[in-house]
């Protein structure tokens, strides 16, 4: 659609046009009652034919088009294409991933071939956060030791980056998984979509670490950060087999999420993968937010040149008639 964004502009072509009748009459008056001046040295020509010169007139009417065409190009024409969506308003998103030696066991099986836990829990990872628009993702892994990957941010290519980085074995073999949600915490700040922290672990039991699990779950309540938790492998020893209850005083991830408002979930096989990656996504929404501003393609250059073409033809006229 073609638009003018300042047509006042157009309110001078009036004027412009009535400069160009009195231009051409001045012009066609001159060419009528001339004089021709020849040098008395001179022969005088055979013929007084001469090559047919433009019309008095037309360098007149030539250089009002010109005007016309830059009070067109002050007018700003241009085509108005559609609405530009902006990105959704995302949150911050700190992935939390065990690392610990518990993660090599291969209980899973993909095209009938066992895969250990590291490697599920690695795809699942990467295509959540492919599939997020608008959020600022972090990682972090932690064994023996909690160590940042990277802070939250942007880059979601980087983000896959790190999270194929990952090994067993990297931040140690035993599980300080207070320690790594405190650090996940430190960098949260309060939003208006609150931040959301992804534990994934297969829930073995803390033993490492100053700060301990109950702790850190305190610190994120305090915060308002929703701590989901995911728990790859049904126990550590087989896929299938219930998990033995034993006494412990530090809450497990169905705890931690159930404290933090956050949810829980079981990864035995892809598919439960796929409903991870729908379910979080459907907790953790982004903020769609409206379109304001629409593609716009300018057109004031090419009426500003045309103008300028018509002005020098017009005076190269003007020129041509006088010599």
């Amino acid at each position: 659609m073609l638009e003018l964004a300042q047509p006042l502009w157009l309110l001078l072509l009036p004027g412009v046009a009535a400069w160009g009748w009195l231009a051409s009459r001045r012009s066609q008056e001159g060419g009528q009652g001339g004089w021709v001046l020849r040098h008395p040295q001179l022969p005088a020509p055979a013929s007084e034919a001469k090559a047919p010169l433009p019309a008095p007139h037309a360098p007149a009417w030539l250089a009002a088009l010109g005007l016309a065409l830059i009070v067109l190009a002050l007018a700003q024409p241009r085509e108005v294409g559609r609405w530009i969506t902006p990105p959704p308003e995302g949150r911050d998103i700190v992935l939390v991933i065990d690392t610990s030696r518990t993660m090599s066991i291969d209980d899973f099986r993909v095209d009938g071939r066992p895969v250990e836990r590291l490697a599920v829990l690695k795809d699942v990872m990467s295509r959540f956060v492919q599939g997020r628009e608008g959020d600022r993702f972090g990682v972090i892994a932690f064994g023996t030791h909690a160590a940042t990957l990277t802070p939250p941010t942007f880059d979601r290519r980087h983000v896959v980056a790190q999270i194929a980085r990952l090994q067993v074995g990297m931040a140690g073999n035993d599980t300080a998984l207070g320690d790594a949600l405190g650090l996940a915490l430190k960098p949260l700040r309060p939003q208006r979509l609150r931040p959301a922290l992804i534990l994934v672990s297969d829930d073995a039991a803390s033993n490492a670490g100053d700060l301990t699990p109950a702790e850190a779950v305190a610190i994120a309540r305090q915060l308002g950060v929703a701590i989901h938790t995911v728990q790859i492998g049904a126990d550590l020893f087989a896929e299938g087999r219930e998990l033995r209850e034993e006494p412990d005083p530090q809450p497990n991830l169905a705890a931690i999420a159930r404290l933090t408002g956050g949810r829980h979930w079981f990864v035995r096989g892809t598919g439960d993968a796929e409903t991870v990656i729908r379910d979080i996504g459907a907790l953790e929404q982004t903020l769609a937010r409206p379109a304001r501003h629409r593609e716009v393609r300018e057109w004031y250059w090419a009426a500003l040149a045309l103008g300028a073409l018509c002005l020098s033809l017009a005076r190269v006229m003007t020129m041509r008639q006088a010599a």
